[in-house]
């Protein structure tokens, strides 16, 4: 197998991978310009050349950005060229490759399980030059006091932010809020049964779209899914992303996501700074008041309130509206009978899979939805699916 490089696309940004036949020899996060992000990754295989990743070097693509896109995906199964590796820096990064993901470490701590207590700076520095970005997972390595430390990558701690809030999202320990490896509690088969049942219409978009596959999100609070959510609102994915990673990286130890008293003891110029807007600090600030002077229901008493009973709770909250509320219901409670009809996604979903040249308003959708029920969730998510046919 000939030495080679490829670029591959993720929710990180465009990433680029080489290798040689004894391994992956560098895998290079996104630097902004592909020149840059092609040199990177080029330093240490200068003879490579462009082309069709080889199966196993595949494997790591697609591993890698399933990481990025929020799953779990173990990397240290990958065989890594370590030609050209000094032995002390290759043992950092093995010692590294142990920590699993949703876990950190320190500087100090790996330097004390290698054996080598006194050298936590020069673990700190091998790291610095690790060529194997994510797949020697140098990010889930902080200083001693928390904080994010140096990150060589680009996007520097603000990258290695991100990372560790991919990667939280299945952090182990982490309380769930449902059964399983993220799957509705409910009986997903009987719910698509009965909707076949009850709509023609919708069991032809059932048959096309396939198998219902909503995987729910974990979260330990109710106060971190309404902050997540508010960070998220009317924003792309990747922006969000990378906000919602900046005001974690604001804080010591808040890469599982910050707490009520990070936001307020934070000023307003340093939230504004990581990309908040001012309505979205204003908003995270009162869901942060009502966390700490305990008005938010607990996981346990969310569980046992009705749909419209926590919507009106969660709506008290300021740029906290029925919507948000009922993504929360959806994808972190897994509700089975929940219609966001107000949506543009469903309502567009519903005029495709019904063949109307006009989209339904909410209040139509919502009448229309009756017969959806008790299982309007299954049926939103195919909407959903039906939208982008």
């Amino acid at each position: 197998m000939k030495a080679g490089w490829a670029f591959f696309d993720t929710a990180l940004g465009r990433c680029a991978i080489a290798w040689t036949e004894r391994g992956i020899a560098a895998v290079q996060l996104p630097e902004g310009r592909d020149t840059a992000t092609r040199a990177r990754v080029t330093l240490r295989v200068p003879d490579a050349a462009e082309s069709v990743p080889p199966r196993g070097v595949q494997r790591a693509i697609d591993d890698i950005a399933r990481l990025f896109a929020g799953e779990a995906r173990a990397l240290d199964s990958h065989e890594l060229d370590w030609e050209g590796v000094a032995p002390f820096p290759r043992r950092v990064y093995e010692a590294a490759r142990a920590i699993p993901a949703g876990h950190t470490s320190t500087y100090g701590e790996l330097a004390k399980r290698m054996g080598e207590p006194r050298k936590a700076r020069a673990v700190g520095q091998a790291l610095g030059r690790n060529p194997f970005a994510v797949v020697v997972p140098c990010h889930r390595v902080l200083g001693a006091d928390g904080r994010l430390g140096g990150f060589s990558a680009g996007g520097g701690a603000g990258t290695k932010q991100r990372l560790l809030v991919f990667e939280s999202a299945y952090a182990p320990r982490q309380e769930a809020l449902f059964e399983g490896d993220g799957r509705v509690a409910f009986d997903a088969a009987r719910a698509v049964r009965h909707l076949r049942a009850a709509d023609p219409a919708l069991a032809r978009v059932i048959d096309r779209a396939g198998p219902f596959a909503l995987e729910l999100k974990r979260a330990n609070t109710i106060f971190g899914m309404l902050a997540e959510a508010i960070v998220y609102q009317q924003l792309t994915g990747r922006a969000a992303a990378t906000i919602y990673a900046r005001v974690c990286g604001l804080f010591a130890g808040a890469h599982r996501g910050f707490q009520p008293e990070h936001i307020l003891r934070a000023s307003d110029a340093k939230l504004r700074g990581a990309g908040l807007s001012r309505a979205k600090t204003l908003a995270l600030r009162d869901l942060a008041r009502r966390a700490a002077k305990h008005e938010l229901p607990t996981l346990a008493e969310a569980r046992e309130l009705e749909d419209e009973q926590l919507i009106e709770r969660l709506t008290q909250v300021r740029g906290v509206g029925r919507w948000t509320v009922e993504m929360l219901l959806i994808f972190r409670l897994g509700r089975p009978d929940v219609l966001p009809a107000d949506d543009y996604g469903v309502r567009k979903g519903y005029a495709v899979a019904f063949g109307k040249r006009k989209l339904p308003t909410a209040r139509e959708l919502a009448k229309l939805g009756t017969r959806w029920a008790p299982y309007r969730t299954v049926a939103a998510w195919y909407l959903w699916r039906a939208a982008a046919f």
